[in-house]
């Protein structure tokens, strides 16, 4: 029992006290190798010198490097702005019915780009993401979806925690371009991808027509169906937001979109936006009523449903963490892992521990690029509890496998310790339980 206090102990710890979205996993922009020093060439072989041995036919300078990788690093590649424009169709040939949005993919962390228009049209410059509202969902990816624990906080991230790379004077090099690619994001439809590695900044713009495949077993809509009937002048004002918000006029935006849901109260996307600019400001009882309202219009619009899961993360509602998150992945499986990650957390704090393995483990089979590396630690704390002392050990393994020595590797690391011990002291128990049934059986 004292063991079993004791783990407790440590793993409640990291429960309480490790950050929801810490940055510690996120990918960094890939940085310019250093200059290799300079090798002088040994004396008369060098091709095509003809100094002869010992001597240096330009005294005062080094003889001319053989190494390559120097000779490139001479004039290394320089940032240049890089322009994309291009379409997106549904997979029946027709426009999607609202806004989608453009992401770029590094390394299986993607960043919000643009928007489409009303026609699926596209056109922005790499890195700048202007007027781009970074839903939770988004928020989520940064920092790999971080850490477990202080009871909550979809803190904020800046953007060199979103996916590689920041603007770096208004250009990107040919090189942060390795491993990323574009794709249009629509939960409930698989995008298709077009791969930018070995674009260049006069390269033609356009990158074609991304097709969004419909996914059949997705019951929830990420159009709202109620904003498809919303009268011209709705339409109009809210049009009006996006590009006040391109500009970053967040207020002037604001008043819009309370113009856009007083012409039409049902105008559901128009409530959401106006609930991601209000909670950017901080007014969360203001964002929580905008994203209440956008359900109200219109119950299987599932962006609302992330946000205030987020909302409510932040201030420790697990109940109510718990039961939003259930509606989301109910209305659509395949798109949240995250959801899956917050839905265990909440069920781990109502000690529901059933519910929380189910959870994280579907979380763990859809975060197929291993992005919430948490789940691992998460799934371990909830195994002691339920004194599968070797099952939480392996899981606390393959947490430690994705973190880079710090605070939360030796955290991660006594937590181990301690599962180790309780493992060695069960075995020899269950071994004996096992004895004395084999002895019970003989005849």
């Amino acid at each position: 029992m004292a063991r079993l206090t004791s783990i407790r102990t440590v793993l409640g710890l990291t429960i309480g006290f490790v950050s929801f979205l810490s940055p510690v996993f996120s990918q960094q922009a890939q940085q310019q190798p250093s200059p290799e020093p300079s090798t002088p060439t040994a004396p008369g072989n060098n091709p095509g010198s003809t100094n002869t041995p010992g001597r240096n036919p330009f005294p005062g300078t080094n003889p001319r490097p053989t190494n390559p990788n120097e000779q490139m690093n001479r004039f290394p590649e320089q940032p240049r702005p890089i322009f994309l424009s291009g379409k997106v169709m549904l997979d029946d040939g027709t426009p999607p019915p609202d806004s989608v949005v453009i992401e770029r993919v590094c390394n299986g962390n993607p960043r919000a780009e643009a928007y489409t228009d009303s026609k699926g049209r596209f056109s922005f410059q790499l890195g700048q993401n202007q007027g781009v509202m970074q839903d939770a969902s988004m928020s989520s990816n940064r920092g790999d979806f971080g850490g477990l624990g202080n009871a909550g906080g979809f803190g904020g991230m800046n953007q060199s925690d979103m996916g590689g790379f920041g603007t770096r004077g208004g250009g990107i090099s040919e090189r942060d371009l390795m491993g990323c690619e574009i794709r249009a994001a629509l939960p409930g439809f698989r995008s298709d991808v077009v791969s930018l590695s070995g674009r260049r900044a006069f390269d033609n713009p356009d990158i074609g027509t991304i097709v969004l495949h419909r996914m059949g077993n997705v019951e929830g809509l990420t159009i709202s169906a109620t904003s498809l009937q919303a009268p011209k002048d709705a339409k109009k004002a809210y049009e009006k937001s996006r590009d006040l918000l391109k500009k970053k006029k967040t207020q002037e935006a604001e008043k819009e979109l309370e113009k856009a849901v007083e012409i039409y109260p049902k105008y559901s996307v128009a409530w959401y936006q106006l609930g991601l600019v209000r909670e950017g400001r901080n007014d969360v009882e203001g964002a929580r009523k905008a994203y209440g309202s956008a359900l109200a219009a219109d119950a299987k619009f599932v962006k609302p449903y992330h946000q205030l899961a987020g909302l409510s993360l932040k201030e420790q509602k697990w109940q109510d963490v718990a039961d939003t998150t259930g509606r989301l992945i109910k209305l659509d499986p395949v798109d949240y892992p995250d959801a899956y990650f917050y839905n265990s957390v909440a069920n781990y704090y109502l000690k529901n521990y059933d519910a929380a393995e189910k959870s994280v483990r579907e979380a763990q089979k859809l975060d197929s690029r291993n992005r919430i590396p948490k789940t691992n630690q998460l799934l371990g704390v909830i195994l002691a509890e339920k004194q599968d002392f070797a099952g939480a050990a392996e899981q606390i393994k393959k947490y430690l496998t994705f973190l880079p020595e710090g605070k939360e590797a030796e955290t991660a690391k006594k937590q181990l310790v301690e599962l180790e011990k309780l493992t060695s002291n069960t075995a020899p128990a269950q071994g004996q339980q096992q004895e004395e049934k084999t002895q019970d059986d003989k005849p």
